[in-house]
């Protein structure tokens, strides 16, 4: 799989978790804020999902995975044009189990500048 080559994992390994569902955000680079944007959107996507019952997690590499022929070939067969780099992925499912407990948040983590 060419996702795993990318990431530097060994074949069979699952990057995706086994979710049931990824999600694939793509911008426009002729958009001065595109990472940020398509960022926004990623966290987004997973604030929804979290809302709605479902485990979300943003999966990187898809940068690398849309600059080689391989990607591009599978944005081509989409109908996507254009010069847009991949932000990231979001696979969505339901976990296999309960989420961990949040850490305690640091005392007086503010700082103020007057």
């Amino acid at each position: 799989m060419l996702f795993c080559k990318i990431g530097g994992w060994s074949e069979g390994f699952d990057p995706f978790y086994g979710a049931p569902v990824i999600l694939i955000v793509l911008a426009d680079k002729a958009v001065p804020t595109y990472r940020y944007d398509g960022s926004l959107v990623l966290g987004n996507l997973m604030n929804a999902a979290e809302s709605l019952g479902v485990s979300s997690v943003w999966i990187h590499r898809a940068k690398e995975e849309f600059e080689v022929e391989f990607g591009k070939k599978i944005l081509a067969g989409l109908g996507i044009e254009g010069d847009y780099e991949g932000i990231g992925h979001c696979a969505l499912g339901y976990a296999e189990e309960p989420a961990k407990i949040p850490v305690a948040r640091k005392e007086n983590y503010v700082y103020y500048i007057r």
